[in-house]
């Protein structure tokens, strides 16, 4: 009896890591577009000398990497550093920074990716499960030949006069824009004493395929806003003159496609912006100067209204983050 015992642990000892090595990560690499309550999200699965890895994007902010990403069984798992809370005490004196590992699971079902997200709360009581499912995104076609594209009659979103091409997002918010000399502006003012105001985002009531996009922006010193291209992709706007060049500055596909060259003009002056979005592929000339090129954009940005790429979207411009100014909008859609 005891041999027997001895050949069935040792037998269990050597069948574990050679079902550990069967285990099948194929089906889940690639680019997926994740279908999340009221947003969007993104997940990049890979593999580097045999160890699996990640990238993962979760409503808003940045593309970011992963702590940890393994297979379980069938299951891929995924987990990452929450955002910091600083703890403090009854006087509001800072003790120290407070931070959780959030967990995802992801399986699938033929084609369609069906995953959990679970986030414990910042106290460490009770956690908060979110559902949301997936889709693989299909290869990036060729860049375009922009010299080939064909263009429809341009539409003016904005003729200086009125927003009545426009409308707010988000019930509860608050109403930030209004029209003044030939500009749409933002003015999220906070009152001192009073409870946070949410200021809205602004979309235009039309929605689009692909098409050029120009327009002139004034971003105040230390300012931040955005464009949404078809509500999926932002074009960042932000003060980031003579700072060096990375994803988040001004004209960058935000946290995705860093710039060339730098092309920005000191805060509180005019700039303007050219944009094409066609195939799945941007351009951005800042300022007369072309900083991204035809650039494959590999999925949606934080932010975006919704993670899938191949449906018509809506212009949106931030108004949740600071002042800013919008003058001289107009589209022109391109012919498919």
């Amino acid at each position: 009896m005891k041999n027997f015992a001895l050949i069935f642990t040792l037998a269990c000892m050597f069948v574990a890591p050679l079902f550990a090595e069967s285990q099948d990560i194929e089906p889940f690499l690639g680019r997926w577009a994740l279908f999340l309550p009221g947003g969007a999200g993104w997940l990049d699965v890979k593999t580097d000398d045999g160890f699996v890895d990640a990238d993962l994007l979760w409503y808003g902010g940045s593309v970011t990497p992963v702590m940890d990403a393994y297979l379980d069984g069938e299951t891929l798992v995924v987990t990452r550093l929450s955002r910091k809370v600083m703890k403090k005490d009854a006087d509001g004196k800072a003790l120290r920074v407070h931070q959780r590992t959030e967990l995802y699971k992801f399986m699938l079902y033929g084609d369609q990716m069906v995953g959990e997200q679970i986030s414990p709360a910042a106290n460490g009581f009770g956690v908060k499960t979110t559902k949301f499912t997936g889709k693989k995104i299909p290869d990036l076609p060729p860049a375009p030949d922009l010299a080939k594209l064909k263009y429809d009659k341009p539409i003016a979103l904005f003729d200086g006069t009125d927003l009545s091409n426009w409308e707010l997002m988000g019930e509860n918010s608050v109403n930030g824009w209004s029209v003044a000399d030939g500009a749409m502006s933002n003015n999220p003012v906070q009152e001192e004493g009073k409870p946070h105001k949410h200021y809205g985002n602004i979309r235009t009531k039309a929605e689009f395929e692909d098409f050029n996009l120009k327009l002139q922006v004034n971003v105040p010193k230390g300012s931040n806003s955005g464009i949404y291209l078809r509500g999926i992709y932002e074009v960042q706007v932000f003060d980031s003159y003579g700072k060096p060049l990375d994803s988040h500055n001004m004209g960058a596909i935000y946290s995705r496609i860093t710039p060339t060259v730098s092309a920005e003009k000191p805060a509180g002056e005019w700039q303007d912006l050219d944009i094409t979005l066609a195939d799945r592929h941007v351009t951005v000339v800042l300022n007369g100067k072309t900083i991204i090129d035809n650039q494959p954009l590999l999925g949606c940005t934080g932010g975006a209204i919704t993670a899938c790429e191949f449906i018509p979207g809506p212009i949106y411009l931030q108004g949740d983050h600071g002042k800013v100014s919008y003058r001289n909008i107009v589209l022109t859609p391109i012919v498919k």
